[in-house]
């Protein structure tokens, strides 16, 4: 177990699993859900998707609260299919988190220019045929700096930041959704959504959209060692928090759907905006949801940089990568240097502009699905092999809902593949194996300097936990 100080409460929990999920998405994207399914098959769309989220969340749920240790994919899939797959799932995971960490580090000066037209000054360079300059990358610089500067400060810092952000998050949420029930749609003379748009075929176009809005819910794992919550607690909340997303991004759906006309959806860069503008007639409400999708940028930009350090320092521990990414703060107890080495190349991520970095979230979030699906193999695996390992949350008919979670994450695999509608391109894929190459490098060096001390240091972790387990199984007796 690690010296990494316990700082996490329910609020805390179900806001950096929340503020992770929804990030900038719900600003930009809703337009196109309506245009794709119209306002009621957008809404389906979220609600089937989310069901889907819900299974694999479930298997992480179970996984998390048997086994509360940093590192969340790292652990479970060590002691159900080995050090091997361990390194695979978690390498994997790793680049979904820093391609996120990265991206925000982007977004956050994209939508500057909201509020600030035409500020980009300082003309750099362009790389593949996006203009770079130094007004837009500075912004995006001191973003990441502070960030970065809140997560080494400690937990407790963070957690408070990540509820400041997801309350203000809510509050601009609750007012589109209000703002949407008083809106009078006789009062423009545009055509509105209709309920319905391409039938089943709509649906399906929101619904390949769907997983990747909830991308986020994976994090709680990686910081269980400081989540001050019983362990059943633990699994629960991690379930909260996809189901108070998956009603988000019904109510978002629903609120653009009423307020935002489909011409002006055709053409709007800000569709949510534009419908808070629409539901309470000013552009003030637009500046106000913009501020509220910033506060969506800055806590999933935290939630990842959270998630992504503490899963480099259980790696560390384990010797599966340098030493010096597993040593903690020496006053605030964070894992300091992991942070530094994230949060140092996501401030380096605006030189390369804005077109580059969609790039790698892509290839991110291939590595992401990879990790889901190892992490379903695990759970079904420790359910025939291991049934009576201790299981302070579990799952009812665990083995079916593992049969269908793989099978759930097979065919989110499936989106990336060639002649798919959301397929990885030619580039995205080169992105994707130079990562895998880089991960390959780092573990057989790692290996070859320390053969055998990963499975043993793993091991020993285990074998503790299960200790752990017992004397929590002693003072929790299942009921009879």
């Amino acid at each position: 177990m690690s010296e990494l100080k316990k700082s996490l409460g329910t609020l805390d929990i179900i806001a950096l699993a929340f503020g992770a999920m929804v990030g900038w998405g719900w600003v930009v994207l809703a337009g196109g859900w309506i245009l794709s399914a119209g306002t009621w098959g957008a809404m389906l769309a979220f609600l089937i998707g989310g069901l889907a989220v819900i299974l694999i969340g479930v298997t992480y749920a179970e996984l998390a609260a048997s086994m509360p240790i940093t590192g969340g994919e790292h652990t479970y899939t060590h002691r159900a299919l080995g050090v091997n797959v361990s390194f695979i799932c978690s390498w994997s995971i790793l680049f979904g988190y820093f391609s996120v960490v990265a991206f925000e580090a982007v977004a956050l000066p994209t939508v500057v220019e909201y509020f600030i037209p035409n500020y980009n000054q300082g003309y750099l360079w362009t790389i593949a045929g996006w203009d770079v300059y130094a007004t837009w990358v500075g912004v995006g610089m001191l973003g990441s700096i502070i960030v970065t500067w809140l997560n080494i400060r400690g937990m407790e810092v963070s957690a408070w930041f990540q509820k400041t952000a997801v309350l203000g998050i809510l509050f601009v949420g609750t007012l589109l959704f209000i703002g949407a029930v008083l809106f009078n749609p006789e009062n423009t003379n545009s055509v509105q959504a209709p309920a319905f748009i391409a039938g089943i075929g709509g649906i399906m176009a929101v619904i390949v959209m769907v997983p990747f809005m909830f991308v986020g819910f994976d994090v709680i794992p990686q910081a269980a060692e400081e989540i001050d919550l019983t362990r059943p607690n633990i699994g629960k909340f991690l379930i909260v928090s996809i189901i108070v997303a998956v009603m988000w991004y019904v109510g978002i759906a629903w609120s653009v759907g009423t307020t935002l006309p489909l011409i002006q959806a055709e053409n709007s860069t800000l569709a949510t905006a534009d419908a808070m503008t629409n539901a309470w007639q000013g552009k003030w409400a637009g500046i106000l949801l913009v501020i509220g999708g910033v506060l969506g940028i800055l806590s999933s930009w935290n939630a990842f940089l959270i998630g992504g350090s503490r899963l480099l320092y259980a790696m560390s521990k384990a010797h599966m990568l340098p030493a010096f990414l597993g040593k903690l703060h020496p006053k605030y107890k964070t894992p300091s240097n992991a942070i530094l080495l994230i949060g140092g190349l996501a401030t380096l991520a605006p030189l390369f502009g804005r077109k580059m970095l969609v790039w790698i979230v892509d290839a991110g979030g291939f590595g992401i699905v990879i990790a889901y699906s190892c992490v379903a193999i695990s759970f079904l695996v420790l359910r025939y092999r291991e049934p009576d390992m201790v299981r302070p949350f579990k799952i009812p008919a665990g083995k079916l809902v593992g049969m269908v979670t793989i099978a759930l994450s097979i065919g989110l695999l499936m989106l990336y593949m060639p002649g798919m509608p959301s397929a990885l391109t030619a580039i995205e894929w080169w992105i994707f194996l130079g990562w895998t190459v880089l991960g390959i490098v780092l573990y057989s060096y790692a290996r070859i300097k320390y053969p055998g001390i990963s499975e043993s240091i793993m091991a020993e972790e285990l074998r503790q936990l299960k200790i752990v387990n017992q004397l929590w199984l002693k003072d929790n007796p299942p009921k009879r």
